[in-house]
């Protein structure tokens, strides 16, 4: 071998001990000290390398056990890392690594309150800055190719301390492979990620990565992620608990940041599970088991969005109005800013964004309302609540299809069906409503009326047409049915109002106008009571109210086109009275025509039913039902109503029970711009009064009389009660008018019986027959007093109740006189004719037939002188001429007689028997009808006629 080659083998053989030396020793060595000592420097925390090998051969750099931090509780820290340089680093301008892996590497990263890193804090910063490449906008990353970038079996403990609750979650088992990693504008890297999160949750991504400029593009999975750890940054924001829920999603995504960040997504979809809301009390608010959306995609750059379908099933929510009249969601929804925020620093307009949800659909949701504000409060489910929503399109001028059903309370359904469309705002819907049960109304109706809703039901379909326009439009057209109304009177327990069922056809409104084609009742009840105090039921329901001041608006127009009501009934009870009345209308039939609060044109009316079951009813003519005194025309007919009914208030007003009768009423009341002209025909069939009984307010008048003189001949009274009046006279009330015509009517009878036969039959109102005149000392009736008589019988044999009874009268001043005479007369002609009977025999002439002759008187009179007086004749009479003492004698005669009781009782008796043969034979009374009182025998003459007083009575 020669020297050279042993020189250059020498040469060789150093220089490779001494590049091992170096390589192996040395460099690591040295660069292990300067690594730790910029630590030292560097980092205000325990910061230790502890290995670092280098193999010169292989270019293999390997770094064992990095920490920074506390022993306990590391910053940062990995277990190894190894690095393969390739050699022709050397003459290409970019560091080229075969691989470099970093193995258990555990990062604890915390962002502070401030928005802060701890590591930021930790490092410390050199005196003399040196200029970044950041500031140098040309400056280009360091050209850096890596054939395989390696995270394994590292780990991430991540805290947020910004939000009230410090957001904390750790990631397991981190593992990322970089294929073809490059700092090199326009090269890509393969990356490959695998994260363990919190729960069991996975996140794996599949993606390209590009640094210059800043791009990926890939797949995104994640599995079963839980929201607790995440929860804090939106419960600063909505003050809600969230007890569970994870999210499972996977997507297609593109990032680029260059001029803008563009952010895509595509073929995205997402799943909520078993998510579990609650407010800060731990009040329950939602509960949602599944809500999944498919075939998602997403473009910032854009601003658009498209949801392929969303679908979500069996949702819980609880939502309640306090007593404040404030909703749940409002305490947990962001507080909006009241402040007027600087012009300078509002965001400037944006575009809107493009939302597409072709299809949306909800199942099985659960809803529990409940309204706390009313004093008994309010609780409603909307249970198997079905929502699709098909063409959602946010930008669009056309419509999106609707279509939703649920179940109220488990009873009650509803459906709503059609389109809606955001520009311009507007929705049109065709709602059915079937079963909903009104008695969730009870406790609005409550502050208003003091009623209990018993049962009523809903049902009816609507067409529901709203356009958010200025001002807003809304129009309904629908059909609606009220089934089984049962409405008690809640102060007394009672039924108030029902009815079998209402049917409104053809329902529109809009416009401030509602509508009704017409509405039908079937079998309606209504109760009216008059209470003990004279208040009425109806008026002790209404709960007082404050007086609103505010400018109620223009009214709405109400037009309804015909009311039918069938086999209708009303109660009508007065309980002022004892005993108490009650009387009912039944079997109520009829229709009322178009009821129009804009227009004054009447309505047509027509009703008929029962009274008590057996009286028949009806009503007939035309009114303006909002404005009654504007025109009306109106006559009802009641048939047969039993006057027993009525009887507690004969007993109040008249003092008498009434036994039995029957009453028919025909009233016809008109009304023309206010002024009444009504009339009141009654008949009052076979009444008969009971037992008189106490009343403070009852008449003091002889009502059975009264009665008996309004009966005609069959037993029954007629009785027409005109009434007028000017009904916009405050002053005016038509009951009391009523009243006062009635009892004046009783009274004329009771008080002045005769002139109101006379009226009956034709006569004067002055013309008095309650008395015969009788000339004096005669009882025969002349022709005026038989023509009272005739009126007297004539209204008598209409009125059979009435007895007839005749007083005989006679005068001793007037009939004195006369009676005397005629006596003196009547003893001349029997004195006469016994003289002639003892000279010529028994002779068959009646007695007035037999004529005393003149000159036979003189000495028939001083026969009954002597009989009469008991005395002679005076002597003194004797020494007088024959005339003047025979005129002595009479006068003397005529004394004895003239003051005769006997004698002034039998003209009145004959008076008595003279006006009841008239009255019985020539006026057709029986009898029995014509009772003669006990005669009188001082009676007052007028006009040299004595007054024969008749007296009416009743059997």
């Amino acid at each position: 071998m020669s020297k050279s080659i042993k020189h250059l083998a020498v040469g060789t053989l150093a220089a490779f001990f001494i590049y091992c030396l170096l390589g192996f020793l040395l460099l690591p060595g040295i660069a292990l000290h300067l690594i730790n000592s910029q630590l030292e420097q560097r980092v205000s925390v325990p910061s230790r390398l502890d290995s670092l090998e280098f193999n010169p051969f292989s270019l293999e750099l390997s770094l064992g056990r990095l920490h920074i931090g506390e022993t306990d509780d590391p910053l940062l820290s990995f277990e190894h890392l190894s690095a393969n340089l390739q050699i022709n680093s050397l003459w290409r301008d970019a560091l080229q690594l075969e691989s470099l892996t970093v193995q258990e590497a555990n990062l604890n990263l915390v962002l502070q309150e401030a928005g802060t890193l701890n590591l930021t804090q930790v490092l410390i910063a050199p005196e003399n800055k040196p200029p970044s490449d950041s500031d140098n906008p040309d400056a280009r990353l360091f050209a850096v190719r890596i054939e395989r970038l390696a995270l394994l079996k590292s780990q991430l403990d991540f805290q947020d301390r910004r939000p009230a609750t410090p957001v904390q979650a750790n990631f397991d088992a981190i593992n990322l492979e970089v294929l073809q990693f490059s700092t090199v504008a326009q090269e890509h890297a393969q990356m490959s990620l695998l994260v363990a999160g919190p729960s069991d949750s996975e996140l794996h991504l599949q993606a390209s990565l590009g640094l210059v400029p800043l791009t990926s593009a890939g797949t995104i999975e994640m599995d079963a992620v839980p929201l607790s750890p995440f929860w804090p940054y939106l419960h600063d924001l909505m003050d809600l608990r969230l007890r569970s829920g994870n999210l499972t999603a996977n997507a297609d995504y593109q990032i680029a940041l260059s001029d803008k960040m563009e952010v895509t997504l595509d073929n995205a979809s997402a799943t909520l599970c078993a998510v579990d809301l609650a407010t800060a009390t731990g009040d329950a608010l939602v509960k949602l088991p599944f809500l999944q959306l498919n075939n998602t995609s997403f473009n910032l750059s854009e601003r658009s969005a498209r949801v392929g379908s969303i679908r979500s099933r069996e949702l819980e929510a609880w939502i309640s109005r306090t007593e404040g009249g404030t909703l749940n969601w409002q305490a947990v929804m962001p507080k909006q800013d009241q402040s007027s925020p600087d012009e300078n620093t509002q965001p400037k307009d944006k575009s809107a964004w493009h939302i597409k949800l072709p299809e949306v659909q909800l199942r099985d949701y659960h809803l529990y309302l409940s309204d706390q504000q009313p004093e008994t409060p309010v609780s409603l489910e909307l249970s198997s609540l079905n929502l699709d929503v098909t063409g959602f399109d946010s930008v669009s001028v056309e419509p999106f299809a609707l279509d939703m059903n649920t179940t109220v309370t488990g009873e009650g359904h509803v459906t709503a069906r059609g389109q809606a469309q955001l520009n311009p705002a507007s929705v049109d819907l065709k709602v059915e409503v079937e079963n909903i049960d009104l008695r969730l109304a009870q406790a609005y109706l409550n502050p208003l009326m003091r009623i209990e809703l018993r049962e009523g039901y809903l049902a009816g379909t609507a067409n529901v047409a709203f356009a958010a326009v200025d001002p807003p439009s809304l129009s309904v057209t629908a059909d609606a049915t009220i089934a089984d109304l049962h409405i008690l009177d809640a102060i007394e327990n009672r039924d108030l109002l029902k009815w079998d069922h209402l049917q409104l056809d053809k329902i529109a409104y809009g416009n401030n106008s509602l509508s009704i084609d017409q509405a039908s009742l079937v079998q309606p009840y209504a109760r009216i009571i008059i209470n003990q105090d004279l208040s009425t039921n109806l008026a002790n329901l209404l709960v007082d109210r404050p007086e609103k001041t505010q400018d109620p608006g223009m009214p709405m127009g109400l037009r309804i086109g015909g009311v039918n009501i069938d086999k209708g009934a009303v109660n009508f009870a007065d309980f002022s009275l004892q005993p108490n009345v009650v009387l009912s209308i039944e079997e109520l039939t009829g229709r009322l025509g178009t009821l129009d609060n804009q227009n004054k044109i009447p309505a047509e009316l027509s009703l008929s039913g029962q009274v008590d079951r057996y009286a028949p009813v009806t009503v007939d003519g035309s009114l303006t039902p909002f404005d009654p005194l504007n025109s009306l025309d109106v006559t009802a007919s009641f048939k047969d109503i039993e006057l027993t009914t009525l009887s507690p208030y004969a007993r109040k007003f008249a003092g008498y029970r009434i036994r039995k009768g029957r009453l028919n009423l025909d009233l016809h009341y008109r009304i023309e711009a206010g002024e009444l002209n009504a009339s009141n025909e009654v008949l009052l069939s076979d009444l008969q009064l009971g037992e008189r009984v106490e009343s403070a307010t009852a008449v003091d008048l002889p009502i059975r009389l009264a009665v008996a003189l309004l009966k005609d001949a069959q037993g029954n009274i007629n009785i027409t009660l005109p009434v007028q009046g000017n009904l916009n006279n405050p002053e005016f009330n038509i009951m009391p008018v009523i009243w006062s015509s009635f009892g004046n009517l009783l009274s004329r009878a009771a008080t002045a019986p005769f002139r109101f036969i006379a009226n009956l039959v034709g006569g004067d109102n002055d013309d008095d027959i309650s008395h015969v005149r009788f000339a004096a000392g005669s009882a025969k009736l002349d022709n005026q007093a038989q023509q009272r008589l005739d009126s007297l019988g004539s209204a008598l044999l209409d009125r059979p109740a009435l007895r007839l009874e005749i007083e005989g009268m006679s005068s001793p001043i007037t009939d004195g006189p006369l009676v005397a005479q005629q006596r003196l007369e009547r003893e001349y002609v029997r004195r006469w004719q016994a003289a002639l009977e003892q000279r010529q025999g028994p002779r068959s002439d009646q007695q007035s037939e037999t004529t005393v002759p003149e000159q036979e008187k003189t000495e028939l009179l001083e026969a009954i002188y002597l009989t009469r007086l008991g005395q002679t004749i005076p002597e003194e009479w004797t020494r007088l001429e024959p005339q003047a003492r025979t005129e002595r004698m009479r006068l003397a005669v005529l004394e004895t007689w003239q003051g005769s009781d006997a004698l002034l009782r039998r003209l009145a008796q004959k008076r008595n028997a003279s006006i009841k043969a008239y009255l019985v034979e020539s006026a057709g009374l029986a009898p029995s009808r014509v009772q003669l009182l006990d005669v009188g025998i001082n009676a007052t003459a007028e006009n040299a006629e004595v007054l024969t007083a008749l007296h009416l009575g009743i059997d």
